[in-house]
């Protein structure tokens, strides 16, 4: 019946994969003995592989005694898992299994329908009663209130059809009637008919689903719909095949399906071959950094043999940096991560200044220290006409960032998005003030990063203009090399990378940006930039057009969350307010069509009367989830003061508490509690924002700048905002707000929604 041996291919369809993590342990493990055994003879007589009655393509073949795999046959030799079942489900109800290739995208969908009308509709028959006429009058029958309205009422067959939607799930969903009845259906349906519906509910029109959901994923050719095979071949088809894989698949745990499957949109960002850089962005748990993780897979697959490693992943710390490590590690191995540099683009410029000047050992001081410095040169000089910070950021945006080396180069430098006007005058003022303090710095043994940063850029871009004139000679003498325009170190001048890839763009300095484009030449596939600057923490705002980087028409978006539920989504989106945000080449961020296919509970609001009765609120709170493992729990703070103060009240409660420091939480097994600033890159199943109190979130102090200098304001109250953007959006399961006194002002949106929803609900 069955070609057998080693080139049987045994698929396991992604839904398969979400339904086999809720069956008992041992039956998982019986599936990974059962796809090997598969692999090597379909036709063993312990698997009693057979074809179910009346369908050609579906069979079942025994995993255990008690379950059974449904597969789908493609081919002789091709089979595809599409679900697990316990032996009495599977021969009954046959005709409610429904599976078919999308006539959009080209993919195999599968739908178990008796399952779907279990879970979303009880209790509702599954075709409509014929009503039968009495044989005598009848009284009169109470009114009773009109049937609700039907949720997508407004929309035909067609329509859902020509957006993606199962075909099989038109009659189910003209039924629905209620947000907790789709999203049931959301989590059984297909993905992009999850998808399509999340996005018409939410109010999009037919054109903004089909350009922003169905096109992105819509199969470039002609759907044959009979043709499995092809279908199975398809990015749209979210399969794997490996033994490896699929073991990972089984895990049970989110960091093994990342591995594994990829949302098609994904996919073809990982794959696609760019003739230039390139950026993806999108809102936080899109899986921009699961796609540059696959993408330096991707590249280090297409490079010669070697022992080099010609392929760098950077990112804007340390901590980020090992977590890209480890990551890259368990997708690939070894093998993989000896082709890559994976390195955070400080370290990068200190090794680049180092490697050029061995003998520098100065001590490097981090922003706020540089701050006091800054204090403590115009204490000194009895200046008081100047902000210290505001003079550290033109230090370092403008001076640093545009690398003026003299008064003139100042004069001339741009200073757009800076606010406050500075006059002629005043630049010479600032140029004074920030010679005394280069020349302080120098008089303490101290550096800045930030100079490290400008110095290794200087030195990246003379080694890219020396490889340029070498390239230049070459052509000139016919391709043939001069031993005399070699590199000093005997060696011959070439960029450091064929390829470099960095995680949370949005936060990189512009001297960071001039080096890495000096460590790369021009050329196909040479940058890959994935960010958000709606979750930019720093200051530094750069147009990367203007620092050699040319995106433009190589930038995409990714909108579906895996992480965040729609509700947690829904509040964090309010947090950000109406303000614009930059897409880091001179246009404007948007976050419009991003969405959650999750659900879960409304985030809650604890107001406290004062900082100790948030505390206490905390730790019941903590103690009220029960066997919700700690490490699975965070709580954000604005302040270092609050986090040693959460710590401490949580101790006193016999709760173990670590702090989240720069390299992460300092120990193992307890809630990690760390200031916003800490919670980048982080995921967690249950977060708690605490002391967000006007005063505190955003801090008081930025008053000052609101009438003398506006722009200065709202560059910081935006940042405040995407900090707490960022804390919100690391939860999985649930968010809870605490603020004691009179509530931030970021939470207002989120306090009427409350509101709304309260008086909705009242008698």
């Amino acid at each position: 019946m069955t070609a057998t041996g080693k080139n049987v291919t045994l698929r396991l369809l992604d839904k398969a994969d979400k339904e086999i993590l809720r069956l008992p342990r041992t039956v998982k493990g019986a599936i990974y003995d059962f796809q090997h055994k598969f692999k090597t003879n379909p036709d063993a007589t312990g698997l009693r592989l057979k074809q179910l009655k009346g369908d050609d393509k579906l069979y079942s073949a025994r995993v255990t005694d008690e379950y059974r795999a449904l597969l789908l046959r493609l081919s002789d030799d091709d089979w595809l898992i599409v679900s697990v079942k316990h032996r009495k489900e599977v021969y009954e109800h046959l005709d409610r299994l429904a599976y078919a290739v999308n006539r959009v995208t080209g993919g195999i969908e599968y739908v178990d329908l008796q399952v779907v009308q279990e879970k979303v509709l009880p209790g509702q028959p599954q075709a409509p009663a014929q009503p039968v006429a009495p044989e005598v009058p009848a009284a009169p029958e109470p009114v009773e209130p009109p049937a609700p309205r039907p949720l997508f009422a407004d929309w035909s067959e067609e329509q859902l059809t020509d957006l993606g939607v199962a075909p099989s799930l038109v009659p189910v969903i003209a039924a629905l009637t209620t947000e907790d009845q789709l999203l049931g259906l959301v989590d059984h349906a297909p993905q992009l008919t999850g998808e399509v519906l999340l996005a018409l509910y939410d109010g999009k029109s037919f054109d903004d689903v089909l350009d922003q959901v169905t096109a992105p994923v819509a199969a470039p050719e002609p759907v044959d719909t009979e043709d499995f095979r092809a279908a199975a071949e398809r990015p749209a088809t979210i399969v794997t095949t490996t033994d490896e894989a699929l073991r990972e698949a089984l895990e049970g745990e989110d960091f093994g399906r990342w591995k594994v499957f990829l949302h098609p949109t994904q996919a073809k960002l990982v794959d696609r071959d760019y003739s230039g850089p390139a950026r993806v962005g999108g809102g936080p748990g899109t899986g921009k950094t699961i796609v540059a993780l696959h993408r330096v897979k991707h590249l280090v697959e297409r490079l010669p043999p070697g022992r080099t490693k010609p392929v760098l992943l950077t990112t804007y710390n340390k901590n980020l940096a090992a977590d890209l490590r480890s990551r890259l590690l368990a997708l690939g191995g070894e093998d993989l991560l000896a082709r890559v540099e994976v390195s955070h683009v400080d370290q990068l410029s200190l090794r680049t200044v180092r490697e050029a000047e061995p003998g520098s050992r100065k001590r490097i001081v981090d922003e706020s220290q540089a701050v006091r410095e800054w204090r403590a040169l115009l204490d000194e000089l009895g200046e008081t006409a100047w902000d210290p910070e505001f003079l550290q950021d033109e230090w370092t945006q403008v001076i640093l960032g545009q690398a003026a080396t003299s008064r003139a180069d100042y004069f001339r430098a741009r200073r757009a998005g800076r606010g406050r006007t500075v006059s002629r005058a005043e630049r010479a003022e600032i140029w004074q003030l920030t010679e005394r303090f280069t020349q302080r710095l120098d008089r303490l043994g101290l550096q800045t990063w930030d100079q490290i940063a400008e110095r290794a850029a200087q030195l990246e871009m003379d080694r890219a203009r020396r490889i340029q004139d070498i390239d230049r000679r070459r052509e000139e003498a016919g391709g043939l090399d001069n031993i005399h325009v070699a590199d000093g170190s005997g060696g011959w001048l070439r960029h450091r990378y064929r390829h470099i890839v960095v995680d949370e763009a949005q936060d990189l300095r512009p001297a960071h940006w001039k080096m890495l484009r000096a460590m790369v030449a021009p050329d196909r596939n040479d940058l890959f930039l994935v960010g958000d600057t709606h979750q930019r923490i720093y200051k530094n705002q750069v147009t990367l057009g203007s620092l050699g980087i040319n995106i433009r028409g190589r930038a995409s978006k990714l909108s579906l969350s895996y992480r965040t539920t729609r509700q947690i989504l829904r509040s964090a989106l309010h947090v950000l307010g109406d303000l614009s945000y930059d897409d880091l080449n001179g246009g404007e961020e948007t976050l419009a069509g991003y969405r959650s296919v999750l659900n879960g509970a409304d985030p809650a609001l604890h107001p406290a009367a004062d900082w100790e009765s948030e505390q206490e609120g905390i730790a019941g709170l903590i103690a009220s989830w029960g066997d919700v493992p700690l490490e699975q729990i965070a709580i954000a703070v604005p302040t270092n003061q609050m986090v040693g103060e959460v710590q401490r009240t949580l101790s006193q409660h016999g709760v173990l508490a670590w702090e989240i420091g720069p390299d992460g939480p300092r120990g193992e097994g307890g809630v990690h509690v760390g200031t916003m600033f800490r919670f980048k890159g982080l995921e967690y199943q249950r977060v708690i924002i605490a002391g967000a109190s006007d005063g505190l979130v955003p801090r008081a102090e930025l008053e000052v700048y609101r009438t003398g200098d506006p722009a200065r304001h709202r560059r910081e109250l935006q940042r405040a905002r995407s900090l707490v953007f960022v804390a919100a959006t690391r939860a999985r399961d649930s968010l809870d707000i605490f603020w004691h006194g009179k509530p931030s002002p970021f939470l207002s949106g989120l306090l009427q929604a409350e509101s709304r929803s309260a008086g909705a609900s009242a008698p």
